[in-house]
């Protein structure tokens, strides 16, 4: 009777809590993106002037990937991740969407966080969205996201989180718990603010459903035009060996989303999710080196930056980790897209229904991370941008640039670093052994040093044969040649008459940019300081002003009735004399 009994109670408490404790047997997707990081601005790619230990810690445990691509700019990178497509296929590929642009991602699109809730995902989104929020229906909630916490526009000050687009804007608060104004946390710096909530979702996290975790982050994105590089000072303090201010501010930009990479990590080791987790970590592009939001980050030795057809627009930093991975600790050089993740991600957890539309757009790559022999992806369509007139293109390792942006102001190699600004290789190693991530995932040092000359990438200092594709398409090989100093034209003629071909046809089927003019009527100085969604809220005052006039038409109309019949059922001393 009692063995009975307590075969009851635990049949009880297995039901009760087993579901929490047991977890799901799909994977825990948690993709981190960073904002203008540069090629040269983590130390797992060379460099000691900027550790990045927690960062490097996880890529030296799981495969560094060394061509991975993007488009050059931030909205087109995220639409692309969002749907599995590329941007010249859904109207994405020109510019970003500026706060006061009526327009967005379309809705026709079904992104990623759908896909995965619609599989049993918890899903949720921290940080930035930058795909349009015009109207509600474009927002991060309204897109597949269980939550959102971040802002919706391209950039935000760090410290009070708010964006002033120009200098004749008004200055609008652009931070959001879903889509209510969050106030409370002005004054809070936006990566600790970011980090907090990644690593609460995954606290609160009920382990009977999968989760998807999105972390954009705002860094190191500049914030505005008055104050466009922001760090607590106690951070800066930590990279005073650095002599330029601006690249001194930057470490301490960066050292702050590898501090979050520390704090998820052992979040999920905490809530024993980490061993049933794939953690994928990347750049949207390349930095801005000059120009508009220069944030001093550097692609070295890459050519060019952020805007530009160059690989230091597009060829960015990422890594991925997870246990699943059979083949780790090593440097791949498969070619890798960004619009590549959402089917491979999708394979990997055995989510369905992800549409293959064309050889551009997103291939399922989990194979390839699994088995180095395996042949992925041997087409990369960098953008064709028909408002700036340029295209960049790759097959098998081939370039096609012809045409440039901004006339050419981007077109050369910039950011070099100073050698005497480095940690020591025993400083270096000091911090990475000390990092969150590498007390969980212990590193093998004599794999590091390795890894590192594997991640590297070595240049010619001097071009052989100059490019100029504003006067005529450049071809670059880009296996022997990955700073595109050699412009091999010339050459090989029958390769770029191939390449220019392939871009012609893509071309002609580019879908039409969606950008569309500034809209005036979404100053925040008319809703109440703050960045919204106008339409919507335009059309709410339009249908209360609506409601008002037929209000005051129904009551006159009343009234004008209520005198009549008065004075039919009711007439005056006159009308009565007069019959």
């Amino acid at each position: 009777m009692i063995n009975s009994a307590m075969k009851v109670v635990l049949l009880f408490v297995i039901c009760v809590f087993g579901a929490e404790s047991s977890g799901s047997t799909q994977p825990n997707i948690i993709i981190i993106v960073t904002d203008d990081l540069g090629w040269n601005d983590v130390s797992f790619h060379g460099s000691l002037q900027i550790p990045t230990p927690n960062i490097d810690a996880l890529a030296y445990n799981g495969i560094i990937l060394n061509r991975h691509y993007t488009p050059p700019l931030c909205t087109p990178s995220r639409a692309s991740l969002m749907t599995g497509k590329h941007p010249i296929n859904i109207g994405m590929q020109h510019h970003v969407i500026v706060s006061d642009e009526p327009w967005g991602l379309g809705l026709d699109q079904k992104l990623m966080p759908e896909y995965f809730r619609d599989a049993g995902y918890s899903t949720h989104l921290v940080g930035k969205w930058h795909l349009g929020f015009y109207r509600k229906a474009y927002t991060p909630t309204r897109r597949g996201f269980d939550s959102h916490f971040g802002y919706v526009g391209p950039y935000i000050d760090y410290w009070d989180h708010s964006l002033q687009m120009h200098n004749t804007s008004t200055r609008g608060l652009d931070m959001r718990q879903n889509l209510e104004v969050n106030y409370k946390v002005n004054g809070t710096y936006a990566t600790d603010l970011f980090n907090a909530e990644a690593t609460r979702l995954i606290r609160e996290h009920n382990r009977s459903k999968p989760l998807m975790l999105v972390l954009t982050h705002l860094a190191p994105h500049t914030g505005n035009e008055d104050d466009p590089m922001q760090a607590p000072a106690e951070e800066i303090e930590k990279f005073s060996y650095i002599k330029n201010p601006q690249r001194r501010v930057l470490a301490a930009m960066i050292s702050k989303v590898d501090d979050g990479v520390g704090q998820i990590v052992q979040t999920l080791k905490e809530r024993d999710m980490l061993d049933h987790s794939i953690i994928l970590f990347l750049a949207d592009n390349g930095a801005p080196s000059l120009g508009t939001h220069s944030n001093s980050g550097s692609n070295y030795p890459l050519r060019g930056q952020k805007y530009s057809p160059w690989e230091g627009a597009v060829r960015t930093v990422a890594a991925i980790w997870s246990p699943l991975l059979k083949s780790s600790g090593r440097v791949s050089n498969q070619w890798i897209h960004v619009s590549d993740w959402l089917p491979t991600l999708a394979f990997a957890a055995g989510v369905k229904g992800i549409p293959i539309v064309s050889e551009i757009d997103g291939q399922n790559q989990w194979g390839a991370l699994q088995n180095p022999e395996v042949a992925g992806r041997s087409i990369v369509m960098n953008n064709i941008d028909q408002l700036h007139h340029y295209s960049s293109y790759a097959r098998d390792g081939w370039k096609y640039v012809n045409g440039t942006s901004w006339d050419g102001m981007y077109d050369h190699w910039l950011g070099s670093l100073d050698r005497e600004d480095e940690l020591s290789e025993e400083e270096y190693v000091i911090k990475l052994i000390g990092s969150t991530v590498a007390t969980i995932m212990p590193i093998d040092m004599e794999n590091v040093s390795r890894l590192r000359r594997a991640a590297t990438v070595e240049c010619n200092r001097h071009p052989e044969n100059a490019c100029n594709p504003r006067q005529s398409a450049c071809l670059f090989n880009l296996f022997s040649d990955p700073c595109e100093r050699n412009n091999v034209a010339s050459k090989h003629v029958d390769i770029l008459e191939t390449l220019r071909e392939e871009v012609q046809r893509y071309s002609l089927r580019a879908v039409k940019p969606r950008n569309k003019p500034g809209d005036s009527r979404s100053d925040p100085a008319y809703f109440n300081n703050t960045w919204t969604w106008w339409e919507d809220e335009l059309d709410r005052i339009d249908d209360i002003r609506f409601l008002i006039a037929i209000g005051i038409i129904s009551v006159t109309a009343v009234t004008l009735l209520l005198v009549v019949m008065k004075r039919i059922v009711c007439p005056t001393d006159n009308e009565y004399i007069y019959k």
